[in-house]
């Protein structure tokens, strides 16, 4: 009987033992849950994660191809903003800074219009009768219509009329390029000489970015207004904003074509620079750009 009672009182003490410590285990694999989701980190053993849902794969396209057809150095820097991808030939030349020549049209309409220099995109300028090698120049003109025939009488006499003190606290504000203007004596040239106000490819991007959020020192309605100016090419299936200089300071001449494309819900940004020799050099600075933006499937109808 004895015997019988010792073996029963082991049992039990070796269940009572296993209990208590499946107990303690319990405690704490539920302290470790709730530690985990206090803190926000929970391990867990998956399955490796489906790789369906992944971005796949592009290939940059060989931009370089477009200036070897057209026998001409130069540079060209997409940015598509919704997946925040760049595309580029010729980095170094990219990140060099040179004058902004006629895309400067840009800012300059910003502040004639913020000051009211200019009303409107509409309001003309006589012109002052001293005959230009673009005939195009030779008449009276608005801001619309100068921007589009990038005459440079036009925005000089803006410039002028806002003045060296305010044209140089805009700069300031919006941090454009080096912000060399220059003095007083240079207010209606300094966005034309190599050795005053320069920026970069990159720089223009970052530029026009703001310009399309709205985030630049001017009202809404100066915005908006030169948003408009800028179009080139608008249809059911895209807009493209641009604006082209051409800088005659430096040997070779450099042709910039500078905007931004929205399309499919995105916006993507370019910036092209073009070593010129003659006039006829011109219309590449446009087509290298359209067609580096074809080999991205974009400027193409949409069924």
């Amino acid at each position: 009987m004895k015997n019988i009672l010792f073996r029963m009182g082991r049992f039990l003490g070796r269940y009572t033992q296993r209990r208590t410590q499946s107990l303690v285990f319990t405690i704490i694999g539920c302290l470790a849950v709730l530690s985990a989701i206090a803190f926000g980190t929970m391990y867990v053993l998956a399955e490796p994660a489906s790789t369906s849902s992944e971005r796949p794969a592009i290939k940059a396209p060989n931009l370089g191809r477009h200036f070897q057809e057209f026998g001409r150095e130069g540079s060209i820097l997409i940015y598509d903003s919704k997946n925040n991808r760049t595309y580029e030939h010729n980095a170094q030349r990219n990140a060099t800074a040179i004058a902004p020549a006629s895309t400067f049209k840009i800012f300059n309409a910003l502040v004639a219009l913020e000051t009211g220099v200019v009303p409107d995109d509409v309001a003309v300028l006589t012109w002052d009768g001293i005959h230009r090698d673009i005939d195009a120049w030779n008449h009276d003109t608005n801001l619309r219509q100068a921007f589009k025939d990038s005459t440079v009488w036009f925005y000089q006499v803006l410039a002028r009329r806002a003045g060296h003190e305010r044209m140089q606290q805009f700069i300031n504000k919006v941090g454009y390029g080096n912000r060399q203007i220059g003095t007083a004596a240079d207010i209606d040239r300094f966005w034309l000489e190599q050795q005053l106000l320069q920026i970069t490819p990159k720089e223009q991007i970052k530029f026009l970015q703001r310009l399309d959020r709205g985030d630049l020192p001017f009202s809404q309605r100066t915005i908006n207004l030169v948003k408009d100016i800028m179009i080139r090419e608008q249809t059911p299936d895209y807009t493209l904003r641009g604006k082209t200089g051409w800088l005659t300071t430096t040997k070779p001449n450099v042709g910039w074509f500078v905007g931004y494309l929205e399309q499919n819900k995105n916006v993507y940004f370019f910036a092209t620079t073009l070593d010129m020799q003659k006039s006829e050099d011109a219309p590449a600075r446009i087509e290298i750009t359209r067609r580096s933006l074809k080999d991205l499937g974009l400027l193409t109808q949409i069924n």
